[in-house]
């Protein structure tokens, strides 16, 4: 029975993405000649070309387009495998890598990380930026899980999991002595001052929808893309800001804040996104990944 060779493999791959032998032989410090070599051993073996030179260029045929899936399929397997794999050996701490869409409330950050926080066996990395950088991040084993308020949008290239962990109405809060009595919505709205997400947040677009059904014009002070700044404001006491009461829950609890208004029919989505994965890190367990109430 043959035997596929992934040394024979693995060069064909990096001509396939280098799209040139003597690129690929300078990244894997090979001469041009035995990477050639290597190459045509690979075609031999397979009984098919896989390249087809145009001027000074190699182009896949298709059979080399065939290859090159199983290779990059074959290759990420590997590199899942040694990225699952190290923080398994007895002396050695796991790591979960986590990427936070910078706009999420850390309190719901820390509240779904708890369970693997203070270990001494286990590191846990977290790092914030956009969505889409975060999502690059996951699909190149930088990551192990993505926390956002939406979910990734399935397409033909990437086979992602958005699990809906935990979703809660947003409210308008803000110092007790903001408003004597009861809030009305919408007649006290034009009345006091508030602090709102930025455009691009979900729960601002469906806040603006509301006023547009109740005929009031949306004039804010303020808007925020950042939950903790969004936190901090209120804390000022000079304002409402409009935000789900995960991300100031201490202050609700102690009394330095209320919540002035609370909108059941608009609400904050809470995601965790993975892959499908061969070898996913065994600490995801340890979160509990189901929906939630917060």
């Amino acid at each position: 029975m043959a035997y596929l060779n992934y040394h024979h493999l693995r060069y064909f791959w990096a001509i396939a993405n280098e799209g040139s032998l003597t690129r690929a032989a300078r990244r894997l410090n090979v001469s041009p000649s035995s990477l050639s070599i290597q190459l045509k051993a690979l075609e031999e073996q397979l009984g098919q070309a896989l390249f087809e030179r145009h001027g000074r260029t190699l182009q896949l045929t298709e059979a080399g387009r065939i290859a090159l899936g199983y290779a990059d399929a074959l290759f990420k397997l590997g590199d899942e495998l040694l990225s699952t794999l190290e923080g398994l050996a007895p002396t050695a701490r796991q790591i979960l890598r986590v990427g936070a869409v910078s706009t999420l409330s850390r309190n719901f950050q820390i509240e779904l990380l708890r369970p693997l926080l203070g270990r001494n066996d286990v590191e846990v990395v977290i790092h914030s930026g956009a969505f889409m950088d975060l999502l690059s991040r996951l699909r190149d084993h930088g990551l192990d899980i993505v926390l956002a308020n939406q979910p990734a949008m399935q397409d033909q290239d990437e086979d992602w999991q958005s699990t809906l962990i935990a979703e809660q109405s947003v409210s308008l809060i803000g110092a007790p002595t903001l408003k004597k009595g009861k809030f009305r919505f919408p007649n006290d709205l034009g009345k006091t001052s508030v602090a709102v997400p930025g455009r691009g947040s979900g729960i601002r677009t469906a806040f603006e929808k509301l006023l547009e059904s109740h005929d009031v014009g949306a004039g804010f002070i303020a808007e925020v893309d950042d939950m903790a700044m969004l936190r901090l404001i209120a804390r000022e006491g000079f304002c409402l800001v409009l935000v789900p009461p995960v991300v100031v829950v201490d202050e609700l609890e102690n009394g330095l804040l209320v919540e002035h208004c609370t909108f059941p029919q608009i609400k904050e989505s809470f995601y965790a996104v993975t892959r499908r994965r061969q070898f996913p890190s065994p600490l995801l367990k340890k979160l509990n990944l189901h929906q939630r109430r917060l």
